[in-house]
């Protein structure tokens, strides 16, 4: 069945977030139809990423082989060439994917734009991007991947939904911080997959 195959850095530097890039390009392997939903670029470093979300078919064997911490071995690193540590983790989590019917359509209100860009003259006339704003919350998305407005709807709900159930994990995640960071070393120590290569 499909899911949503998360990989974060979390709060580590940037070899964490390069780490995140290159088992993200293993991880692509296992799951080739994966579709990239979104990603949080690293603040300063091209080529890095804190988060990534994809979206793939996921069979149960492969989610056990990948559900865990990813263990990448560095055999050189360009970021702080002296530096001693070779060793940095990255999260891989999978979500199920949301039912719609979970939050009720009169507390979205959506809001049809132009798409702009390259694309033609469809795309540049025809107002069929889409903007899905969650009222209670304030969160809202905006999609302009498909050519029919219809289409950007429903994926603009997806999306805010996935966003909002996300908002709520971290808000469980930050109560049991402290709690985690004690388990910190042994999570560290128990990777489910190991990985070696230049950062």
């Amino acid at each position: 069945m499909k899911k949503y195959i998360q990989l974060t850095a979390g709060r580590g530097p940037v070899e964490c977030a390069r780490a995140v890039t290159l088992v993200s390009r293993e991880l692509l392997k296992d799951f080739p139809d994966a579709e990239l939903i979104e990603c949080e670029p690293h603040n300063t470093e091209p080529g890095c990423f804190m988060s990534m979300l994809f979206l793939a078919e996921v069979s149960e064997p492969k989610k056990q082989e990948w559900q865990g911490t990813v263990l990448w071995h560095a055999t050189s690193n360009h970021y702080r060439p002296g530096h001693a540590r070779r060793n940095w983790f990255v999260g891989v989590e999978f979500i199920d994917p949301i039912k719609l019917p979970e939050i009720s359509d009169k507390d979205i209100v959506f809001e049809a734009m132009r798409s702009g860009g390259h694309g033609g003259q469809n795309v540049n006339k025809v107002e069929t991007s889409v903007r899905a704003t969650h009222l209670p919350t304030g969160i809202s998305v905006r999609c302009s991947d498909e050519r029919s407005q219809l289409q950007n709807k429903i994926k603009a709900k997806e999306r805010l939904l996935l966003k909002l159930f996300r908002l709520h994990e971290d808000a469980k995640a930050s109560a049991r911080q402290e709690c985690w960071n004690k388990h910190d070393s042994l999570i560290r120590g128990n990777a489910v997959k190991k990985f070696s290569g230049p950062l």
